[in-house]
């Protein structure tokens, strides 16, 4: 078995897969796409850091390929959805640059604080700059951080230490969840308006994007601090530097840019504003640590089928991966349900099964559970190994329960979700061997097959609603693949599941939640 490495890594992580017997290794870095789209094919799998981008061209062009390993936590060069359609697991190594990377954010911010690189420049010029480079204390002061993941609540937990008040901002984790560990939980608002200093620390997504700018920066106190080591693009770099001149912002610590390198930019010529290139997760224990692992992620998924911190398939051992791999799908698609019908941050989840299941542990049908309705939350970085602790730093309590009431099924799946002031239930089945479908939705029942573009719609069970909703369609050319209707066990409403060929804009589901005889309706991307 071939594994290509294209990027970068630590000899100890190249050395694991050299003295592993059956494994044959290619170190190639530097390689242009269109090398690498030459070469791929003879591969079994792949160990990637940053550079590597891997495209779809790319991966149709792997013929062979079984496995991508990413010696670190981010897979934005990664196409996740087209390897997985291609049947390529994708792996990442979370865990072993986190610490790294929060105390880079720590840094960064203390460096800010005490104007240590402006100190240095001056002194190797010769100056003497005592009065001008006077700083701050951090003690005492309020810091505000965005983002309670991995790295985000490392920086909240060393800036304790410093003495700090720390604020978070993250709708995904319950205010009593973190003021059991001694945060205060605040509205992104609140949060610009009282912090002296602010860390961000989120993924970067479509709601993301551009989070602080402008508008972000009008709302914050003057002489703010901010850090940014996450992801570049998350803080607009013309706003950013507009709030420095202006004197609102009195200085930024970046290690991410939207484009990097960035090259010459005026933010970067402000003497307000610190930077590293991208520095995060480089430090020689981090890079040893994602190397290592890494390499023993390939090693046990090509040799043993076992696979490790995949962010696209249950982290389960091959022969029970065969058993399992239905009821994970079914209870994927079930969690991804519920998060999109969640009515605020979760509190609870229960995992019922009903019925007959394989003699084998059911925990990775949990987890699988788990990472669909977290899924939409932190996005690529939750999978099967850390969708649990994912679960429990947000302050949700998950548990299980076993029973032999089958609702006429030979098993069943129950997930119930508790969330703000609602309280959920979607339960799914197996048809025939391998064939997933959602069966219940509160007090309905019907038959959903969990895929493609849905639209879930309330509707009063008269003559004239279902006809009534098809034409609001018809007139926006959207054409309806699939209907099924559920009638609720004891009233006189319906619920309508459609699947459409293109999604259902926002402006036509309003249009149909207008409607006289429907009461409401939400979409689902499946």
């Amino acid at each position: 078995m071939k594994v290509l490495v294209s990027d970068k890594m630590e000899e100890a992580g190249i050395s694991i897969l050299r003295n592993e017997e059956g494994i044959e290794v290619d170190v190639k870095t530097g390689l242009s796409p269109q090398q690498i789209k030459e070469i791929i094919g003879d591969y079994d799998a792949l160990a990637v850091r940053s550079a590597t981008k891997v495209t779809p061209e790319i991966l149709d062009a792997a013929v062979n390929l079984k496995v991508i390993a990413r010696a670190g936590i981010g897979l934005d060069n990664v196409d996740i959805p087209y390897a997985t359609k291609k049947g390529v697991a994708v792996m990442n190594t979370p865990g072993g640059n986190t610490v790294t990377t929060a105390e880079h954010s720590i840094a960064m911010m203390m460096a800010l604080t005490r104007n240590i690189p402006m100190g240095t420049m001056s002194m190797k010029q010769g100056l003497w700059e005592k009065k001008k480079l006077q700083g701050r204390e951090v003690s005492n002061k309020t810091l505000g951080v965005i983002g309670f993941g991995n790295i985000g609540s490392i920086v909240a937990n060393r800036a304790l230490g410093l003495k700090m008040n720390v604020i978070v901002f993250d709708p995904n984790i319950t205010a009593e969840r973190l003021e059991e560990d001694g945060y205060e939980s605040v509205s992104l608002e609140e949060l610009y308006k009282r912090s002296d200093y602010i860390s961000i620390h989120v993924p970067k997504l479509d709601g993301t994007t551009d989070l602080v700018n402008k508008q972000a920066f009008e709302k914050m106190k003057p002489g703010v601090m901010l850090v940014n080591c996450s992801r570049g693009g998350i803080v607009n770099e013309a706003d950013l530097y507009d709030a420095v001149v202006s004197g609102k912002v009195a200085g930024a610590a970046l290690d991410v840019f939207e484009t990097e390198p960035p090259g010459k930019t005026p933010l970067l010529e402000l003497d307000q504003v610190i930077a590293t290139p991208h520095l995060g997760a480089s430090t020689l224990e981090a890079q040893t640590n994602v190397a290592v692992a890494a390499a023993n992620q390939i090693i046990s998924f090509l040799k043993h089928g076992t696979v490790l911190n995949a962010v696209n398939m249950p982290s389960v051992t091959g022969h029970i991966l065969e058993k399992l791999q239905p009821l994970l799908l079914v209870a994927e698609k079930i969690g991804l349900m519920q998060s999109q019908m969640a009515g605020g941050a979760i509190r609870s989840v229960t995992v019922e099964y009903a019925g007959d299941f394989p003699d084998v542990d059911l925990k990775p049908v949990t987890v699988a559970a788990i990472k669909g309705l977290l899924a939409p939350f932190v996005k690529y970085e939750v999978n099967s190994v850390n969708a649990a602790s994912f679960a429990k730093e947000m302050g949700i309590k998950v548990s299980e329960t076993f029973s032999q009431e089958t609702e006429n099924f030979t098993n069943l799946i129950r997930v119930t979700v508790e969330s703000g002031d609602e309280k959920n239930l979607v339960a799914g089945t197996i048809f025939g061997k391998n064939d997933p479908r959602i069966v219940r939705i509160n007090k309905f029942r019907l038959e959903v097959i969990p895929e493609g573009h849905l639209g879930l719609i309330h509707n009063i069970d008269k003559p004239g609603s279902i006809g009534s909703i098809g034409m609001t369609l018809g007139r926006h050319n959207i054409n309806i693949a699939r209907m099924m209707v559920g009638r609720e066990d004891d009233g006189d409403r319906n619920i309508i599941f459609l699947r459409t060929d293109p999604p259902i804009p926002d402006n036509v589901v309003q249009e149909i939640s207008n409607l006289e005889l429907v009461n409401s309706m939400i979409t689902f991307e499946l």
